[in-house]
């Protein structure tokens, strides 16, 4: 599980651009804190959903310090979501349409806001991550095994 930030200093400013340049390069949408190693509740969230003039993503990302969840509402929605640290492989998960979240901001402001969309789902994975879930614990017990299978699969391939 991981721990909560005492201080946000020039340290975890630091440590958050490394994480949004790791999350680039790897071509995600979101990155916990855990996924590079480091047990802080720290992610970092770009859903690059609008295009320039080029048509290219334009890069926004936010970083959430501390975040938590206080409600989350009875609408649900299904995603076919991924990850980094299960590389190539997606299901449906079920989850809660909307989150209202609490968090601090790379200043040390705090903000609370409901979410909804895409932005609600990833933020629910990625605080899952902080709290030591991953998508696959969603999932049936049949569907993860096959998933595990499959990852299991691909490794061996790659070795």
């Amino acid at each position: 599980m991981s721990q909560s930030v005492a201080e946000v200093d020039d340290g975890v400013r630091g440590f958050v651009a490394d994480m949004i340049e790791t999350m680039y390069a790897a071509k995600g949408i979101g990155l916990a804190a855990i996924q590079v190693g480091v047990a802080q509740r720290v992610l970092v969230i770009d859903l690059q959903e609008q295009e320039d003039a080029e048509g290219k993503p334009v890069r926004n990302p936010q970083a959430y310090i501390n975040p938590e969840i206080l409600s989350v509402s009875d609408e649900t929605s299904t995603y076919n979501e991924g990850c980094l640290s299960i590389p190539e492989q997606y299901a449906d998960v079920e989850r809660p349409a909307r989150c209202r979240v609490r968090w601090l901001d790379e200043q040390g402001a705090a903000h609370e806001e409901e979410m909804g969309g895409l932005l609600a789902t990833c933020m629910q994975h990625e605080i899952d991550h902080l709290n030591g879930v991953l998508f696959i614990d969603h999932v049936s017990r049949l569907k993860r095994s096959m998933l595990l299978k499959k990852l299991d699969k691909a490794r061996k391939l790659d070795a």
